[in-house]
């Protein structure tokens, strides 16, 4: 079972188990995890599931999608090169487990 670790714009960790085939985003919400909202319920149409992939999991995840990379740029906090919208971050047992760190405002 794949494992997310959510750190806080404040620097509160919360590890939640997640299920193959969930996005991070879903496991968020599930869990009641603060700073994602993921209001669009994960169409890719709204951004408000804006992470901070840490660092060394970025090589495993699938490349950023054009339509992905547009709404990222209308975050409300200026991405990163490791932003990504959790929605489009499927999990599964040969991606493992990964650590996100919510941006300080998704609205």
């Amino acid at each position: 079972m794949p494992k997310v670790t959510y750190v806080s714009d404040a620097g509160e960790v919360r590890v939640v188990d997640g299920l193959a085939g969930d996005s991070v985003m879903q496991t968020a919400v599930r869990n009641g995890v603060p700073g994602i909202t993921g209001e669009c319920g994960g169409v890719l149409s709204c951004a408000t599931c804006h992470v901070f992939v840490d660092e060394t999991d970025l090589d495993r995840l699938e490349p950023v999608s054009g339509l992905e990379d547009e709404m990222l740029d209308g975050t409300v906090v200026d991405r990163c090169p490791n932003s990504r919208l959790s929605c489009q971050i499927k999990l599964s047992e040969e991606l493992g487990d990964l650590r996100v760190t919510t941006p300080e405002a998704q609205e």
